[in-house]
């Protein structure tokens, strides 16, 4: 029996979220449930009227902070942190290892605990898990962390083995040290990216009698990908029976995904710290308050929230707040912003007891991810100069990234073509040295090589082959024929106008291709076709392909080109010979529907901002080295609340469950087909 009295009222259809309640020495708390952030023992610009106001059930404290100002004795003379801060409702305190691993320069770790230098007054602390509990115990919080060793989530498997280790003695140390006090107590789940590590370390603090369970290391580097996956991994290894809590996450569109991904409770300190730098969430999507286009705005802030900021002050009396440097402006976006939050807490909450959370996610997702020049409901920008609007031609505008190089970003969607990377860096490591293209072309053969490009884009991927095929020494032993589909030109006429800044087309052929539709070098062995319209139009009675460069916009702009119907018609034009598919993408629905469609589905490199991507072989026989994706992520698949392509209604899925669970890669368990 735990402290907290755990109730699990409802879990949402097709989804992991869920709904639950527990009870807490200051009272109820319902799930899921976002905390704001009183590190010393306020929310920043906040007071506890204006606190209640919003909504806030929940506040945490750190214990590192509280140790070093005001110090135990004040906590123990006031009888703890509520009488202190008069805040009669539930509080969580952090232990601190966080902190800690924030000051890497000023502190010394080994099995005792922490040694670091105070910012207060210099003198030397030792925070050690019992310690951290004292310091706790007599903060007097509703739910107490054990002390935990917080690394990179990009650490070496051998760090986070050692950090994740001493975690666990750690948390062996603080129970004994809770000894009979009434304060729940959480432990934390560590393993860096590495999932072996996170099972081991959930299997290891679920054998000890806590009262629920954080998901640590995590928003500490990892890419926006991995932390989902990893925390819907950690998820599903935790107790159905006791809360979970991932710690330090995040933005509204970060809370839906853990959500849905089975995670209870929340924090983050970015209500207000985005607030100071003049930025709200609101129902019409993220706004810049910054922005001269509010000087003059008389709207409010958001005209559905019936908050005190939203109902009597404008946008411009915000924008001035914010350019004055004024304390005000930063209350009043703090407000509104924890209104906002909490507010969505209870429509989530809503929608899993309504068992609706599936449709509130497809809508909601979109929305949060929306910035106020993106939204024609949001005052438009002023009127650009021309040399500005020549960057845009229709949908499409030039994105310039903060590293210095040029892509292009469709403006009603927000997605940018080569986000991160290099673009032409990026599309020789994932299309062209991942598939070997300049080996296959000097391979003997006298049947041409033949490349799909699905998503012709700016002609990065298309000009990155050709640029392979130009730089091999002598002759290649194949002629090659690339097949580039598109049905939207513009991201290419618009690349066009500045070569200077796409120097993939600082070459003939892609203005050739333009012009007149195709276009071959001097000799003839190279010859590039477009292939203008729909892709599963064209792609009819085009020649069968040795290689796919899969490059369309993502499943939310473009989910055509991501069903299982599309997959199952790109195998059936590949089945007169061996075809290795690659593409950016590592989502689970996407490998799902590919393994359904009779590919062999196997990792691909990571590149950009994914740690992975994905390979696909219609004869893995051909391709030995590729690693096929294993039992483990059949495991994950089965266990994933996001298993199924888009459009599948409850046969569909019946009959892609048994085909994946049929499929012969995950028959075999030795011989060629190299498993991961």
């Amino acid at each position: 029996m735990t402290r907290l009295n755990f109730k699990l009222e409802a879990e949402a259809p097709g989804s992991r979220a869920r709904a639950a309640s527990f009870h807490t020495l200051h009272g109820e708390v319902r799930t899921p449930i976002f905390m704001p952030v009183g590190t010393q023992a306020t929310v920043k610009s906040q007071s506890v009227d204006s606190l209640l106001a919003a909504g806030s059930r929940v506040l945490l404290a750190n214990t590192y902070h509280l140790l070093l100002r005001p110090g135990p004795e004040v906590f123990r003379k006031f009888g703890g942190i509520h009488r202190f801060m008069n805040w009669d409702g539930p509080v969580l305190t952090d232990s601190g290892g966080f902190q800690i691993f924030s000051l890497p320069h000023s502190r010394e770790m080994n099995e005792d605990g922490a040694r670091f230098q105070s910012y207060v007054d210099g003198r030397m602390h030792l925070l050690s898990p019992e310690a951290s509990i004292s310091m706790q115990r007599a903060i007097g919080s509703d739910i107490m962390m054990v002390l935990d060793q917080c690394i990179p989530s990009t650490a070496e498997r051998a760090q986070a083995v050692a950090a994740m280790e001493l975690t666990h003695r750690w948390a062996a140390r603080s129970l004994i040290a809770r000894g009979d006090s009434p304060q729940a107590l959480f432990g934390i789940v560590q393993g860096a990216c590495f999932e072996e590590l996170r099972r081991q370390s959930a299997a290891t603090l679920t054998e000890l009698p806590l009262d629920g369970f954080a998901i640590g290391g995590l928003a500490v580097g990892e890419t926006k990908a991995e932390r989902e996956d990893f925390t819907e991994l950690t998820a599903s290894l935790l107790p159905r029976d006791l809360p979970r809590y991932l710690m330090g996450v995040g933005t509204p569109i970060d809370i839906l995904e853990a959500v849905h991904r089975g995670v209870d409770m929340f924090d983050c300190i970015l209500p207000s710290s985005l607030a100071q730098r003049g930025v709200a969430y609101t129902s019409l999507g993220k706004l810049q308050l910054r922005r001269t286009v509010y000087k003059l705005s008389e709207e409010p802030l958001d005209p559905a929230c019936p908050c005190a900021t939203c109902t009597r002050y404008s946008r411009a009396y915000l924008h001035h707040l914010y350019k004055a440097d004024e304390v005000l402006g930063w209350k009043l976006l703090t407000s509104h912003n924890l209104v906002f939050y909490h507010a969505m807490m209870r429509e989530i909450r809503e929608a899993i007891l309504e068992g609706s959370f599936a449709d509130y996610y497809r809508g909601k997702r979109e929305a949060l991810v929306r910035a106020d020049d993106e939204n024609p409901a949001m005052p438009p920008r002023r009127k650009r100069s021309r040399p500005r609007r020549e960057t845009e031609l229709g949908d499409y505008g030039i994105h310039e990234s903060p590293a210095g190089h040029a892509s292009i970003r469709q403006r009603s969607s927000g997605e940018i073509m080569h986000s991160v990377s290099e673009p032409l860096e990026e599309a020789r490591r994932l299309y062209v040295e991942q598939t070997g293209l300049s080996r296959r072309l000097c391979e003997p053969g006298s049947e041409p090589l033949v490349i799909w490009d699905v998503g012709l884009g700016a002609a990065t991927n298309a000009m990155a082959a050709i640029r392979c095929f130009e730089s091999l020494p002598g002759a290649p032993s194949r002629t090659l024929e690339l097949c580039s589909f598109e049905r939207d030109l513009d991201p290419l006429r618009l690349a066009a106008r500045f070569p200077s800044r796409f120097p993939q087309l600082r070459h003939e052929a892609p203005h050739a291709l333009l012009r007149e539709g195709r276009w071959q070098n001097a000799t003839g062995t190279l010859r590039w076709e477009l292939l203008e319209g729909d892709f599963l139009e064209r792609m009819e009675g085009t020649p069968a392909p040795d290689l796919i460069f899969y490059d369309p916009f993502s499943y939310k702009t473009d989910s055509p080109l991501w069903t299982l119907g599309t997959f199952e018609r790109v195998f059936s034009g590949c089945a007169t010979k061996p075809a290795l598919l690659c593409t950016y993408s590592a989502s689970t629905a996407v490998r799902a529907a590919l393994l359904a469609a009779g590919f062999h589905v196997g990792h691909g490199v990571g590149t950009g901002p994914k740690a992975e991507t994905t390979l696909a072989l219609t004869r893995p026989e051909a391709e030995p080295t590729v690693r096929l994706l294993g039992p483990e992520w059949l495991e994950r698949w089965r266990r994933s609340g996001a298993r199924y392509p888009h459009g599948l209604d409850e046969i569909d899925r019946r009959g892609l469950e048994a085909r994946i669970e049929a499929h012969p890669q995950f028959a075999h368990r030795s011989g060629t087909l190299n498993f991961t």
